[in-house]
């Protein structure tokens, strides 16, 4: 993993979060208990802070920056976006979704993969936003942000415990 400060802030990362070896985490951010950056994932915290709420997941590829604020137990999936918005509880973000300035995605909320979010929109707690622009189409029952959060936990902490770097030459 990569943490690197910034104008001597340096990031805190709780003892029980994983960040992957190949993640980048610079300047103010934040991740809490049960956080988990997976690989190739950038949380770039240089000119605002990043908050990763606890037991929150942010996916292989993803990018957060500028004052991206995810609550307890978000899922932010493989290269998606969030870019100074604010994602509440046991939301989840799809693969490849953009979620733009002062947008904010509310509890339990889906964006669908592929959508983006336009700056200042907001997606009321428990429907699922989705298109280009992404617009309300249903609403959810919410669980789907709970399972993929429980199953980051275990993963994170299934990595932080057994995975290790391998070496091509050896054996």
């Amino acid at each position: 993993m990569v943490l690197r400060s910034l104008d001597g802030v340096e990031p805190t990362v709780h003892e029980d979060a994983y960040v992957d070896d190949d993640a980048v985490v610079v300047g103010d951010v934040t991740l809490e208990r049960a956080a988990s950056v997976w690989p190739n994932a950038t949380l770039r915290g240089d000119s605002h802070p990043i908050v990763v709420g606890e037991e929150s997941n942010v996916q292989d590829n993803a990018v957060l920056h500028e004052d991206a604020v995810l609550g307890p137990r978000v899922t932010v999936g493989h290269t998606a976006i969030v870019h100074a918005a604010t994602v509440e509880e046991e939301a989840l973000i799809g693969m490849g979704a953009i979620v733009l300035d002062d947008a904010t995605i509310g509890e339990g909320a889906i964006v669908a993969a592929g959508s983006v979010v336009t700056g200042g929109t907001d997606v009321p707690p428990g429907t699922l936003a989705a298109g280009t622009p992404a617009e309300v189409v249903k609403e959810v029952d919410g669980d789907m942000g709970a399972i993929a959060a429980d199953e980051y936990v275990k993963r994170g902490a299934q990595y932080a415990e057994s995975s290790q770097v391998v070496d091509p030459d050896d054996g």
